[in-house]
């Protein structure tokens, strides 16, 4: 009996302990939002400025590298997307509809979700280690003692950088993706391109494009901030910046699943 009470003893000091590491964390995710909003839209106001040198430097590493590889994935989805769809509409004599399929999808979902994806795995682990490998070598504690805020220094730029180029990256996303599913019709499925053209702006919506920039957004806030949350909670040596880069990436892309299913169902209900 008493081996059972103390092994119920054990597993609920666990819980509490897991519980209190839980909330540290929350607490911990919420204190660096809140720093980086205030460095982000008020510091800005009151003088203090922004590091725009860094920020561009950043959208640089973020954005403008990243086109290669979202324009390849973004074509070969678009192609994919056509391809399945025109496997169902085929038998119903409405092949040409694969516009519409490819449009409406890439833009509300696919387009915003492949490329948050990818800039998670990218810059997202990018970010936690480099601010881990800067929480290693003792140089945030650095910052801190000549005067500098750690999240103005390190963080603001990379969510400033971010936020501005992730739907840059989407429209980019948009686009090549439909040109892929474009050329699948033309190819593949015989269509013609004037008509299917014609067939998506028709179809297609500001209100579709719109829901995948907010998306966007959304996910590129989430990818920073997680990304930067866990460089700054490196500590000991390598093996802890190769964990919390994995566990950056892990997380995020958890999170950009939980935010798209929020954002999608607030669209669906309110617009």
């Amino acid at each position: 009996m008493k081996h059972v009470l103390g092994a119920i003893g054990q597993q609920a000091l666990k819980g509490v302990a897991w519980s209190q590491t839980f909330l540290g964390r929350v607490n911990d995710v919420k204190q660096l939002l809140l720093d980086a909003g205030y460095w982000l839209f008020v510091a800005p106001f009151q003088g203090k400025g922004l590091r725009w040198r860094s920020s561009i430097e950043q959208m640089v590493l973020v954005g403008v590298n990243s086109i290669p590889i979202v324009s390849i994935l973004s074509l070969l989805v678009g192609m994919i997307l056509a391809l399945q769809g025109a496997y169902v509409l085929k038998d119903f004599g409405a092949t040409l509809y694969v516009s519409n399929l490819v449009g409406v999808t890439m833009t509300r979902e696919l387009a915003p979700v492949i490329v948050a994806v990818i800039l998670a795995g990218r810059s997202g682990s990018s970010f936690a280690a480099e601010i881990g490998t800067m929480k290693v070598s003792e140089e945030v504690d650095a910052l801190v003692t000549i005067g500098l805020n750690p999240t103005k220094f390190l963080v603001i730029p990379k969510l400033l950088a971010i936020m501005v180029m992730q739907p840059c990256l989407t429209l980019i996303s948009d686009v090549v993706s439909m040109l892929g599913g474009l050329l699948t019709g033309v190819v593949f499925l015989d269509l013609d391109s004037t008509r299917y053209i014609s067939q998506t702006f028709e179809f297609l919506l500001l209100q579709d494009i719109v829901t995948g920039l907010v998306k966007a957004v959304v996910f590129a806030v989430i990818i920073a901030i997680v990304g930067c949350y866990e460089g700054f909670k490196v500590e000991g040596g390598a093996e802890s910046v190769g964990l919390h880069t994995t566990s950056s990436v892990v997380k995020s892309i958890f999170f950009i699943i939980i935010a798209d299913l929020v954002v999608t169902t607030f669209f669906f209900y309110v617009l």
